[in-house]
């Protein structure tokens, strides 16, 4: 199904499987999809690209982390930076790929378990982590809190109230700096490096 997103910098049009398509991120944080949670469009992911578009990011790197249907990973790229999105669902990236397309950017593509990121690791520094609506569990935490200094010193992290989302930014006081936005129930905390 082919949906539109409106940005400031025009809209970004999108495919989505037809079944994610009519689950709308509209409930409680608590709301979790049957549908593979990939396949949805988080609100989280939405107010991340937003905040994304109208950034000029030409000449930066950036990775996006559990990217689903990659919509900060587009705006990022739309905004002239290079992108690698990242997800643990080969199906997720090959409809990355196809939606890079359709709004005429170029974005490379990487399936990562955050528990086993050599390959990424290879591949850092970046200039910029994104990561939207990926604290669904606690035990996402610890993996995160140890990644994202090894891959890029600055971080927009976009979260609905997740109460994972409070341990991370715990976890990450002395360490980073933290910004935070509020975008509609959306929270988009910029860290940086310390």
């Amino acid at each position: 199904m082919r949906q539109s997103i409106d940005l400031p910098r025009g809209p970004l049009r999108l495919l989505q499987p037809r079944e994610s398509a009519e689950l709308p991120d509209a409930g409680g944080v608590e709301w979790a999809p049957i549908a593979p949670y990939w396949s949805v469009l988080w609100r989280s992911g939405v107010a991340l690209a937003r905040e994304l578009d109208g950034v000029e990011l030409r000449g930066r790197r950036a990775v996006e982390l559990g990217c689903g249907l990659a919509v900060p990973t587009i705006a990022a790229a739309r905004g002239g930076a290079s992108v690698l999105a990242t997800d643990a669902y080969d199906e997720a990236l090959t409809l990355v790929a196809r939606n890079a397309r359709l709004n005429g950017v170029h974005v490379e593509t990487a399936t990562l378990d955050w528990n086993e990121p050599g390959e990424l690791l290879e591949r850092a520094p970046f200039d910029l982590v994104l990561a939207a609506d990926v604290l669904y569990e606690r035990a996402s935490v610890a993996p995160l809190v140890s990644l994202l200094p090894r891959l890029a010193a600055e971080v927009w992290l976009a979260d609905p109230g997740r109460p994972a989302s409070a341990e991370l930014l715990e976890r990450a006081a002395g360490r980073w700096s933290v910004e935070t936005g509020v975008r509609g129930v959306v929270r988009i905390h910029r860290l940086r490096a310390i």
